[in-house]
């Protein structure tokens, strides 16, 4: 397949391990060589590698052109204005910017953040790439060798919708195949979910991750996820009960406003990555 090279100059507030590592998606893995990351998006195959010292990305792909790529990492938001207003309103998550400071929030496939994740509820990161990466190799295009391995797409609808629950199963997604199966039905019956409601709605999502689902996949950058992780936040920070959900998703959209979403990956990746 061949491959494209497409260089992306002058970008501030980048780090690729940052934006990989921060939990928003599963298809991107460190390279051997370590100064690059490789992965999928949507159809593509990507191999990116940033210079920090020239602000610099070079990315080469099977696929996707300058806008497609400049959309995907999100290089048109001013994060620095972000972290300037979120630090005026809570000086508190200074540390936190700082540790993450070069998470950028993704510009995802909606119907493959959707499905990955309702794979990713009770379930760890390595085991959510395992799973992602059997649904691809099942169901998705076959892109052939790219950077040193076989790579699939992942699946639209159509193509997922001729999975049934036994062969999910047998995957090894466990209770989560009947929630996969009956969430793509759903979505070529009704298209893209436009809202939390809708996207609560879905067959096995509960609010943490129809939040994760808006952050996303709809890229609505005022929802918060909450799981383990940020209760563990909140309670060390502003001193909440585990249980107290609400309160905390009501003290975050007062606190943290139209971007509690950066906040909460800021945040969420400084207290995981250091623990």
């Amino acid at each position: 397949m061949e491959i494209e090279t497409i260089k992306l100059e002058r970008i501030k507030d980048f780090d690729l391990a940052h934006i990989f590592e921060c939990g928003q998606c599963f298809r991107w893995n460190p390279s051997e060589d370590g100064e690059s990351y490789v992965g999928m998006s949507g159809d593509y195959a990507g191999k990116a590698s940033f210079n920090q010292e020239k602000g610099e990305l070079v990315l080469e792909v099977t696929g996707g052109d300058r806008k497609f790529w400049s959309n995907y990492f999100d290089l048109n938001t001013n994060y620095s204005l972000i972290k300037e207003t979120l630090l005026y309103s809570e000086p508190k998550i200074e540390d936190a910017i700082e540790y993450g400071k070069g998470i950028r929030i993704l510009n995802q496939d909606k119907f493959e953040t959707l499905i990955s994740f309702i794979i990713s509820q009770n379930n760890n990161i390595p085991r959510i790439k395992k799973c992602i990466e059997s649904i691809c190799r099942n169901y998705g295009e076959n892109l052939g060798e790219v950077f040193g391995e076989e790579r699939f797409a992942f699946p639209d609808p159509e193509r997922l919708s001729k999975a049934t629950v036994e062969e999910l199963m047998a995957l090894k997604l466990g209770y989560r195949s009947k929630y996969i199966v009956a969430s793509t039905k759903k979505y070529m019956e009704e298209g893209c979910p436009a809202n939390y409601d809708e996207v609560l709605a879905y067959p096995g999502v509960g609010p943490k991750v129809a939040n994760c689902i808006m952050l996303f996949g709809l890229h609505d950058v005022e929802a918060f996820p909450i799981d383990t992780w940020v209760k563990q936040i909140m309670k060390d920070m502003y001193g909440f009960e585990d249980k107290d959900v609400r309160g905390m998703s009501e003290f975050a959209s007062k606190r943290f406003g139209e971007y509690a979403g950066y906040a909460q990956q800021y945040l969420f990746y400084y207290y995981r990555d250091r623990k």
